[in-house]
């Protein structure tokens, strides 16, 4: 609201010092001053008490001097205002400028000073050129568009002026409602021939000027008549903005990138977002222009999006973020966001993420938005104009885009993790049309690299699964994976599973072992799950079995085979052994669960419930389960499970293998000796070799079904425990540990396992292990011997399946069947026990009987001449040399068979040389070249 005047002025009076409130007109046209050259100067009176604290509000009602030609130049006429003088902190009394043309509607002039000269000049004073104004003073800070609120508590919200200039100023430490960039004489008319610079400085990038939606008019009208000089709307470009503009620049001065020029008229459309924490704004006005544009205002803050990523910077936004770089930064993951800054047309931001060797990388999207492009600095209609693209790969691959986010199609994917298959991601963001206010794909972005170091060959289109070859690797290590993102990438509803495939060829290994070192598995956190079932209870487990359940006999059949058995048979057949959370008290390395593999393949099967696996693994460094293999029994080592019959020998090396294998250093062999049911075993030694009596360079050891400490370890220094060695009874072979954790509790396989481990060289270790199944003469249940079967006819020749067709010596009555009598190997142990049994007349009587009459239908009793029967053995020389004296008749026509069939095969063997020597005889021999 102004003020009414308080007296009128002299119309004929031009050059006077104007009283505050004093209402100015031009000077009246006479005859005098008609068309002649006119100046009238207006100074305004001095102010009392403080005058610094004071300003003029200067107010135009008319105006009409001087016509604008080109914006830059007043023709016959002009007005200046001198703002400021001498004795005042800012003036532009050198260059103030020239205001000319017409106003239609009254205009504002707000000095900066408390000092104002106007100065108004016809080249041809008519009634065609006039002005008329008043003025009030006022308290400076009562000017509440300039100051703003409290203006006593920021006394240089307006900045700081630099010495000698008018419109210099610089800002520091910004925040927001702290700085107020604004135009000179704001929010009045800006003078002319203007070069103001402004220094623009935040604590943190990024610097923000916060003009959007702000009333903007720079060069808006060159004159009121909207017909003549329709309204400029804001535009860019220094081509667009010829006479008054805005430039910003983004840096500390004019050497930084140029941002954008405007000018025009109405609401800014978006606010600026400089690249650091300054920027440098110039404000130019044309040295001629019209009473009209009231310049700009807006506020200096900085943009809460700037985070210090743990790489190294390498372009303008090309960044290298390296898992060295993390790890030095102390953060487990890092932190990078989209653009949030102003960039050209064009721009392309990348972001290489590399690990170190077996490492892969994750990257994941907290947050993320895909907005319109708001603030283009180039226009673009079609689609695509801002894009994000994933590759797996360490640079921009086509033909390996993980994923592309549009601005105009795509949908945002917060927190799904993209995972490479290699240890780097580049990630490139591309714009066709530039910003300047940062990227219409808003999104916060997480990265982290994780040990992808697999022991195994990895099985394709799988999370975690592995091939463990015995050609690749004859032992290793081996634990839950190290990578931990397996436990959180399984589908829904369906567990973790991880599939460990031990394999090898017998021409390599025959076997392998697999030792369970340590198993932790958590407990469930939201709903506990016992254990008592391992296989059928929802718990995490471990379950080892075999793929091939016949490989035990499946190794000696001929190009047969076998499909794989998979996990769910197995569980069903509750075949292989399967380890959960109660074992973990049960299974350390001073007691590993130790499985040896029967044939050339052995799986070992990881299970974790999906419920709770992401919550209790998820970056959990502890490893679920720690193992080791080898692959064990080499060519020298034979077969490795011996089929179950009534005798049988175990040579060391294995002759067939000598020719064609190299042997490694060390070696070791596990045989597998199958038991039938109701036999004794007797094991002997017919030759053992070692090279020294130290048990590295040989050990045999000899388990017991379902035993863990061997029964008998033979070395260099006891090889003359092998010459006392006892009969092994049913009832041993027949033991099974119920309650010891470790054994495969589902195998009822019997079998005595004999390791041996030494050196692999044949001269330094050889041996024979003979053995011989034992049955017993058929006893009652009290034990004593049943001889109603043995006198009465109830054992005939047809059982042979019993095998009791020669008693052995000694007190233990036992028998072997026929086909072992004088084989050319001692069957029948020598007996020697310190109990001696206790046999009754009948018993004796019916045991010769039983002796006598099994001899006689064998044909051996006649050759033995009186030889008391107790005292032979089944490879005694009167037993042996009488049987091939009985017998010999009986072969001598298949003798001369076989001998007539010889001589005939080494004549048609010599025919057939003496023919293929006459093919080619040496003189006609020719030699090809």
């Amino acid at each position: 609201m102004y003020y009414v005047p308080k007296r009128n002025s002299k119309r004929d009076h031009c050059n006077k010092t104007v009283e505050i409130y004093e209402d100015v007109s031009s000077p009246p046209v006479t005859s005098e001053n008609f068309g002649r050259p006119l100046t009238c100067t207006y100074r305004f009176r001095a102010f009392r008490g403080s005058p610094k604290d004071w300003i003029l509000r200067i107010r135009f009602k008319k105006f009409k001097v001087g016509t604008l030609i080109n914006g830059t130049t007043c023709h016959k006429g002009y007005m200046q205002i001198v703002d400021g003088n001498a004795k005042t902190d800012v003036s532009n009394r050198k260059e103030p400028g020239l205001f000319c043309g017409e106003i239609e509607q009254p205009q504002t002039f707000i000095s900066e000073t408390n000092f104002v000269k106007i100065v108004f000049h016809a080249d041809n004073f008519t009634d065609q050129t006039y002005f008329s104004f008043d003025s009030r003073a006022e308290q400076q800070f009562e000017v509440y568009l300039r100051y703003g609120q409290h203006p006593e508590l920021y006394p240089n919200r307006r900045g700081e002026v630099v010495a000698g200039s008018y419109c210099e100023r610089v800002f520091r430490d910004c925040r927001l409602q702290t700085c107020y960039v604004q135009s000179a004489a704001y929010p009045g008319v800006y003078p002319r021939n203007l070069h103001c610079r402004y220094h623009l400085n935040t604590r943190l990038p990024y610097i923000k000027l916060y003009i959007e939606n702000e009333e903007f008019n720079i060069d808006g009208q060159r004159c009121e008549n909207i017909m003549t000089c329709p309204m400029r709307p804001i535009t860019s470009g220094s081509e667009n903005c010829p006479y008054d503009y805005i430039r910003i620049y983004d840096g500390r001065d004019e050497s930084a990138s140029v941002i954008g020029t405007f000018c025009g008229m109405g609401k800014f459309p978006y606010s600026i977002i400089g690249t650091s924490q300054d920027l440098f704004v110039e404000f130019v006005s044309s040295p001629a222009g019209p009473l009209l544009n009231t310049g700009f205002h807006f506020n200096v803050g900085n943009w809460p999006g700037h985070v210090e990523a743990a790489g190294s910077k390498v372009g303008t936004c090309d960044w290298l973020l390296t898992a060295e770089s993390l790890k030095k930064s102390g953060d487990t993951e890092g932190i990078f966001l989209s653009v949030a800054h102003w960039y050209p047309p064009h721009t392309s931001c990348t972001y290489l993420m590399q690990g170190l060797p077996g490492q892969v990388v994750r990257l994941y999207f907290p947050s993320f938005r895909i907005n319109r492009i708001e603030s283009p600095i180039v226009p673009w209609t079609g689609d695509c104009g801002e894009s994000l693209t994933l590759y797996d790969a360490p640079r921009p691959d086509d033909a390996r885009i993980i994923k592309t986010f549009c601005d105009t199609f795509s949908r945002p994917m917060e927190k799904h993790d993209f995972v490479s298959t290699g240890n780097a991601m580049f990630v490139r963001f591309e714009s066709k049309t530039g910003s300047y206010s940062g990227s219409s794909l808003y999104y916060w972005a997480h990265y982290d690299f994780f040990n992808n170091t697999r022991f195994g060959e990895p099985v394709p289109n799988t999370a975690c699964d592995e091939v463990i070859a015995s050609w690749k690797q004859r032992a290793g290590r081996l634990r839950s994976p190290l990578n931990t993102l397996v436990y959180k990438q399984a589908p829904p509803g369906e567990d973790v599973h991880c599939l460990y495939r031990f394999v090898t060829d017998k021409r390599i290994y025959a076997r392998v072992i697999l030792t369970i070192l340590s198993v932790n598995f958590k407990e469930h956190p939201y709903t506990p799950v016992s254990c008592q079932n391992c296989y059928e209870d929802r718990a995490d487990k471990l379950i080892i079995w075999e793929p091939f359940p016949g490989s035990k006999s499946a190794n000696s059949s001929m190009g047969v085979t076998t499909t794989p058995l998979p996990l769910h048979l197995a569980v069903q057949r509750s075949l292989g052994s399967c380890l959960c959370a109660k074992h973990a008290n049960t299974v350390s390395r001073a007691r590993p669960c130790r499985v040896v593999s029967s044939g050339e393949t052995l799986n070992l099967q990881l299970i974790v419930d999906n419920a709770h696996a992401a919550a209790s693994y998820f970056k959990n460094p502890s490893p679920l389960f720690e193992a080791r293999y080898e692959f064990v029994h080499g060519p020298l080592c034979g077969p490795p499970v011996l089929a179950a019959a009534s005798d049988g020998e175990i040579v060391y090396p294995h002759l067939e293998a000598l020719g064609y294998t190299e042997p490694p250093k060390r070696i070791q062999c596990i045989w597998d000796l199958e038991i039938e049911e109701k036999r004794d075993i007797w094991l002997h030694f017919d030759s053992i070799k070692f090279a020294s009596r130290h048990c590295e360079d040989g050990n045999i050891q000899i388990y017991l079904p379902g035993r863990i400490e061997p029964y008998l370890s033979i070395c260099g220094g006891n090889v003359s425990e092998t010459e006392k060695l006892p009969i092994l009874s049913a009832g041993e072979l027949g033991f099974e540990s119920l309650d010891d954790p470790l054994v495969i509790e589902k195998d009822k396989t019997r079998s005595i396992r004999i390791v041996f481990i030494g050196s692999a060289s044949p001269a330094r270790a050889a041996f024979k292990i003979a053995w011989t199944g034992l049955f017993h003469l058929p006893k009652n249940s009290d034990g004593t011997l049943m001889t109603s079967r043995l006198t009465d006819g109830g054992m005939k020749s047809s059982d042979s399946g019993q095998g009791c067709d020669f008693i052995c010596p000694g007190d233990e009555a036992l028998c072997i069947p026929a086909r072992l009598i004088c084989n050319g190997v001692v069957n029948c142990p020598n007996v020697t026990t310190n109990e001696r049994k206790f046999w009754t007349a009948e018993e004796k009587r019916a045991r010769e009987a039983y002796s006598e009459d099994s001899l006689r239908r064998l044909g051996y009793l006649d050759a033995l001449n009186g030889v008391p029967l107790g005292q032979l053995n089944d490879e005694s020389p009167e037993l042996c040399a009488g049987a091939r004296s009985s017998v010999g008749g009986d072969w001598t026509a298949p003798a001369l068979g076989a001998g007539l069939a010889i001589a005939l095969g080494i004549c048609a063997l010599g025919a057939a040389w003496r023919l293929c020597c006459r093919k080619r005889s040496p003189d006609e021999e020719s030699l090809d070249y």
